[in-house]
């Protein structure tokens, strides 16, 4: 794909998926990714790794669907790794253990951009400008900007350019901008799969000197893989030993919850198949109540099943969108999981986490002086926008006619792309 010199790439490096566009003038088309069944806008944000003696270091590695490829056709011989832009903002997140070798976040990200660049056909390559997003808030437990901020550079550093960060829902503003022509003072609420970000924007008639004024930012770390996380808590930890006990001497002691914590997190699950964790767990199994349960844990952990967990958990998550119950199944290492699931049951789950959005919206309305009576237009993005318990935020506030959606998985990107074309890019960058 050539493209003409002057081209600004916009890209949404994404906790589930990632997406590249590019601009040229008030035009934005996203870049098509080869995939194994042919070119996908949308690209997994997963990495696997494999022993090869023929590749460098001896261990090769692929990303995207290609990843998931690889990872299904030997899972127990490759290290499959999600949601990994879950701790860039995360200090006790060193390296991650592949094979006895030791990966920075840098270089898991790295790895990651570069086979997504090799599949994109030279076209995310040669931009006179590039436009990353990056959230408003970071996923984690008190994130660390700065940090993230410096592994974000050397990731970035392979695109060959300077590299701008605007905020995510700042893209997706800028490409409902471009729908409509009315002015608007407009909320962009963000669900992705680590972070839900929220921005007012006033946006101005075509042509006019600058479209999108931000007038505030909000954001909080829960999103569509804390949703994941409720499902797992409820439906399967409970068979791999949580709320169990375990006997130290001659007390009988509630097992920590440390390790399901990390178990039901995409971006740790993975690399808890270590010798340090499993040594722990076999120590745990040995002294547990229910040792057949802390087993189970191992099992899963040993013969690599987190996809397998992952895609059991998202489809049962994408079936409650559109219907009132859902069946769960999820089968490996001697644990089969069956249970009919309810819209009801889920909401009931994820309430504490809905509660924490609003408070995140009222924020963004207050920062911006601005009554709900005030927002023209809602637009709605992101892959967990489309769950029916986040609709309903904000259709009991603002009202079905003034919610907007589309592009909820490429809206970003194209959005980052368009900013890239300004001439007043530093007002937008953060």
């Amino acid at each position: 794909m050539a493209h003409p010199t002057s081209f600004s790439l916009g890209l949404d490096f994404g906790t589930t998926n990632s997406v590249a566009a590019v601009a040229h003038g008030a035009v934005a088309d996203l870049v098509p990714l080869e995939g194994p069944a042919g070119p996908e806008a949308v690209f997994r944000s997963a990495l696997c790794f494999w022993e090869d003696d023929a590749a460098r270091g001896g261990i090769a590695a692929d990303a995207g669907p290609w990843a998931i490829a690889e990872y299904l056709d030997f899972p127990q011989g490759s290290r499959f790794i999600q949601s990994f832009k879950s701790v860039a903002a995360s200090a006790a997140f060193e390296t991650a253990s592949v094979f006895e070798r030791r990966y920075t976040f840098e270089q898991l990200g790295g790895t990651f951009l570069d086979k997504m660049i090799a599949r994109a056909g030279g076209a995310m390559q040669g931009a006179a400008t590039v436009v990353v997003g990056r959230p408003v808030e970071y996923a984690g437990h008190r994130p660390n900007e700065a940090l993230a901020r410096s592994r974000y550079d050397a990731m970035f550093a392979a695109l060959g350019a300077t590299v701008h960060y605007v905020y995510e829902p700042l893209g997706a503003a800028y490409s409902y901008a471009a729908r409509i022509t009315d002015p608007a003072t407009i909320l962009v609420a963000d669900f992705g799969g680590g972070t839900s970000d929220f921005s007012v924007v006033k946006i101005a008639e075509p042509g006019a000197a600058r479209r999108c004024v931000p007038l505030a930012h909000t954001g909080v770390g829960i999103a569509g893989d804390r949703f994941d996380y409720r499902l797992v808590d409820h439906l399967v930890l409970p068979l791999l030993g949580k709320g169990g006990s375990y006997r130290s001497f001659d007390k009988v002691l509630d097992i920590p919850g440390g390790h399901f914590a990390e178990f039901a997190d995409w971006s740790r699950l993975a690399l808890m198949r270590n010798r340090r964790t499993l040594a722990e767990l076999e120590k745990l199994r040995h002294h547990a109540l229910d040792p057949a349960a802390i087993g189970r844990m191992i099992a899963v952990i040993e013969q690599e099943l987190g996809y397998a967990l992952y895609d059991a958990v998202g489809r049962v998550k994408r079936e409650l969108s559109s219907s009132d119950t859902a069946h769960f199944h999820f089968s490996g290492a001697d644990l089969t999981v069956e249970a009919d699931v309810t819209r009801a049951d889920f909401e009931r789950w994820i309430a504490p986490d809905i509660v924490r959005i609003e408070a995140a919206i009222d924020r963004a309305l207050d920062m911006a002086g601005v009554e709900s009576a005030g927002i023209d237009r809602v637009f709605l993005t992101g892959g967990s926008s489309l769950m029916p318990r986040i609709r309903r935020i904000f259709t009991d506030r603002f009202g079905d006619t003034r919610i907007a959606t589309g592009g909820e998985l490429t809206s970003i990107a194209h959005g980052l792309a368009l900013i890239g074309q300004q001439d007043d890019l530093a007002a937008w960058a953060v």
